[in-house]
């Protein structure tokens, strides 16, 4: 079982309780220096592929479908190994996902905390 996961945009101040900060978006945050976001490891390969995330458009009516996709994209080839290293490094520290969408109610860092959090 996962430790704390939590997650945030990547453009809010650092703050100590947050734990390891993981950016889990496929590209760097416009604007953002790596610097200034204090990330632990950068973790892009478990980020929804490139076709999933144009589809998706952070459309909220697509969410449902979107995350059901993502979570199927987890168990893939490309995502997997990313994925089980993300859950080997939450089993031992608390986490902050971090990401550059606005709408933290519909991200793929809602989903990925929630699959994390989950017994294997």
């Amino acid at each position: 079982m996962a430790k704390q996961i939590t997650y945030r945009r990547v453009y809010e101040q650092a703050a100590p309780k947050d734990g390891k900060r993981v950016p889990v978006d496929r590209v760097w945050p416009r604007g953002m220096r790596k610097e200034d976001a204090h990330p632990g490891e950068w973790l892009r390969d478990v980020a929804p592929s490139s076709e999933l995330r144009k589809w998706y458009g952070h459309e909220p009516s697509r969410f449902t479908e979107f995350r059901r996709r993502y979570l199927a994209e987890l168990r893939d080839a490309g995502h997997h190994e990313a994925a089980e290293h993300l859950r080997d490094l939450a089993t031992h520290n608390k986490h902050m996902l971090l990401t550059a969408t606005k709408d933290a109610d519909h991200i793929q860092a809602a989903v990925l905390a929630e699959w994390l959090t989950k017994s294997r």
